[in-house]
């Protein structure tokens, strides 16, 4: 998977909760997926448009009442499905709010080597410099990320790597999406 994708998969909070459900083996009916992620109908109904749009869901034919449809993985679902049930597996309750804020999992995954701000900001093509910051320094904050100043370099420059948590989720990542199409 390209880091493209994934950073379209992340942009909603319940997406990452939603495919390692359906993942889990929980049916892909609203109301069992409600349950298992915890999420508002509203966040809900938003996350699972999107992944339909991704094409990493589709109606499953045949079965559900129209109004309570069944939804299923397709193939490239299934992939993502599994990543992300790997990201959940290895984090805890405490850590979903910071693991579905947008540019959390992508950033995570660019610091699969340490690296300063600007080599993290080319990777994610996308991120602005104040969504950047604001994600380094929640993940900070958790001990997920630790910042060092390379005093060296003139002027001097921050090195960000993973640690903890984040180290782990970052080599899982890092394993799995490409940063370039090269």
């Amino acid at each position: 998977m390209y880091i493209e994708s994934f950073v379209n998969i992340t942009s909603r909070a319940w997406a990452i909760p939603i495919l390692s459900s359906l993942h889990e083996g929980v049916a892909g009916r609203q109301a069992a997926l409600l349950t298992a992620t915890g999420a508002s109908r509203t966040a809900f109904a938003q996350s699972m448009d999107h992944l339909i749009k991704m094409g990493l869901l589709e109606r499953n034919p045949g079965h559900g009442h129209p109004l309570r449809p069944e939804f299923r993985l397709t193939q490239f679902g299934k992939e993502a499905a599994a990543l992300a049930h790997k990201i959940q597996r290895v984090s805890t309750e405490d850590d979903q709010p910071l693991l579905r804020k947008s540019w959390t999992l992508p950033v995570l995954t660019s610091l699969h080597t340490p690296c300063h701000f600007g080599d993290i900001k080319r990777n994610l093509h996308t991120i602005t410099d104040r969504a950047l910051s604001q994600s380094l320094k929640s993940m900070e904050v958790k001990d997920w990320v630790h910042r060092s100043v390379d005093e060296t370099a003139r002027p001097p420059r921050s090195i960000y790597r993973t640690v903890n948590t984040g180290s782990v989720i970052s080599s899982i990542t890092g394993q799995e999406i490409s940063l370039s199409r090269q």
